[in-house]
């Protein structure tokens, strides 16, 4: 019989789902797992338990979910649940009953305390496994900041508020300490994430706080502005089109941080999005990104969208082609409406057929493909700054400021000499296709003439 090793920590799995919301959490997680003793497993096979961070957000990511629980159930047997479908435990409870524990999402310390139960750590006082600013699941150049939690809209397709609740904004001295920490151990790029970027801080009134020896309130400006004195890469998603974001703007153009805007614009009909219950949806948001093409010529807009909401008609979908050929958008991803259990949209009349949402979604995609593909070709015989993810032979899988990780397009970059993640490259764009730009190392000789991010 095995003897178990008296010097073996106990080790526990981790399967991240959903977005990078999620991802944040799961590094919290790990973080406080290492802190207190535990090896994290590569593996269901190594691991002691497996914990799974679900996504509970359409059906889809639902179904997901509960594969990944069965899968780690079948593999390893001691499974703890946490995330967005743990708002709801009887949903995970009644397909898995052998499940150890439920938690909700963002409840890091809970479930510490479950593995704690389930997975005793031995005492041992000496262990200080944890760098600053936490573990990370990303690529050691960027990293995702969480800036707060939750959402205060009731946007009639989503279910995040009763799922996360509502919103609780982190104290700017907070962020930017664990910001400096990433800053300092070699991260280059920072991507900015909450479920509403542009309502930060609503919630504290402006608080006043300090960092470096200076004052600062806690809202959007001042932390952006703060983020841009780090040097690296700051990178805004989920902004809504409030006025406020205006003045965000001339922080990008004087290269503060970077000249790119990730706003779920989801539609652009009026009667869906009041239907949607969409913040923001009275704006004249093309009267907007005109204003701020105008002050920053170099900014990227990426946007979400879905078609076949209920009650879209054939006209609110022409619309929303009208208005992408107003907003020359440069990257957009959309999606067919799915209803969500517990979302007040399912209430609504109109239903649009499964093969008309499927006809839209294929003529909105060709449609955004042209203007995508105009919008990459400006870009060609440019000099930029770009980030190397990855090495395929002598090519670096690059990003540019314009390319958030994994839902944006790629660099892709021939004559870089042995190249590594995490490298900095001035490259020149030689050419480009509907998603992707293709490019070429720049020698010294010729930076003197660009101009960088």
């Amino acid at each position: 019989m095995t003897q178990p090793d008296p010097d073996k920590r106990p080790s526990v799995g981790l399967v991240s789902l959903g977005c990078p919301k999620a991802l944040v959490d799961s590094e919290d997680i790990v973080s406080r797992l290492r802190s207190e003793g535990y090896d994290i497993a590569p593996s269901y096979e190594d691991a002691d338990l497996v914990v799974v961070n679900t996504c509970g957000f359409i059906d889809s990511a639902k179904a997901e979910s509960l594969e990944s629980i069965g899968e780690a159930l079948s593999t390893n047997g001691k499974v703890l649940v946490t995330g967005c479908m743990g708002a709801k435990p009887e949903d995970i409870t009644r397909i898995h009953p052998k499940v150890l524990d439920v938690t909700g999402p963002h409840q890091g310390e809970a479930v510490v305390r479950s593995v704690n139960r389930h997975l005793p750590r031995p005492h041992d006082p000496r262990f200080d496994l944890v760098p600053p600013g936490g573990l990370k699941l990303t690529p050691q150049h960027y990293a995702y900041l969480k800036i707060s939690e939750g959402c205060n809209h009731k946007c009639s397709f989503c279910i995040i508020p009763s799922m996360r609740g509502r919103l609780v904004s982190r104290p700017l001295g907070l962020v930017m300490r664990e910001a400096e920490q990433l800053a300092e151990r070699g991260v280059q790029e920072l991507l900015v994430i909450s479920q509403d970027t542009s309502a930060y801080g609503v919630d504290l009134k402006y608080q006043t706080d300090f960092w470096r020896d200076r004052e600062w309130q806690t809202r959007l400006y001042d932390l952006c502005d703060a983020l841009g004195e780090l040097g690296i890469w700051v990178r805004l998603h989920y902004v809504y089109p409030y006025p406020h974001v205006d003045n965000i703007i001339g922080l990008m153009n004087a290269g503060r941080i970077l000249p790119y805007l990730d706003i779920p614009f989801q539609h652009a009909s009026r009667s869906v999005l009041k239907a949607m219950r969409r913040p923001a949806a009275a704006e004249n948001t093309l009267e907007r990104i005109r204003a701020w093409r105008a002050e920053c010529p170099d900014l990227v807009i990426r946007s979400t969208f879905i078609v076949g909401f209920p009650g879209e008609t054939e006209a609110d979908f022409q619309e929303l082609l009208e208005w992408l050929d107003e907003a020359q958008l440069d990257r957009v991803g959309c999606f067919k409406y799915s209803p969500v259990e517990g979302a007040s949209a399912n209430e609504l009349h109109g239903a649009v057929p499964e093969e008309v949402a499927e006809e839209r979604w294929h003529r909105f995609m060709q449609h955004q493909a042209g203007i995508s593909a105009r919008r990459l070709e400006r870009r060609v015989g440019g000099i930029e700054p770009v980030l190397v993810d990855s090495v395929e032979g002598t090519t670096a899988i690059a990003r540019s400021y314009g390319d958030a990780p994994e839902i944006d397009g790629q660099v892709i970059v021939s004559g870089a000499a042995s190249p590594r993640p995490g490298d900095a490259l001035m490259v020149r764009v030689t050419r480009a296709d509907q998603y992707d730009l293709h490019a070429e190392v720049v020698d010294d000789s010729e930076l003197s003439h660009s101009a960088t991010i």
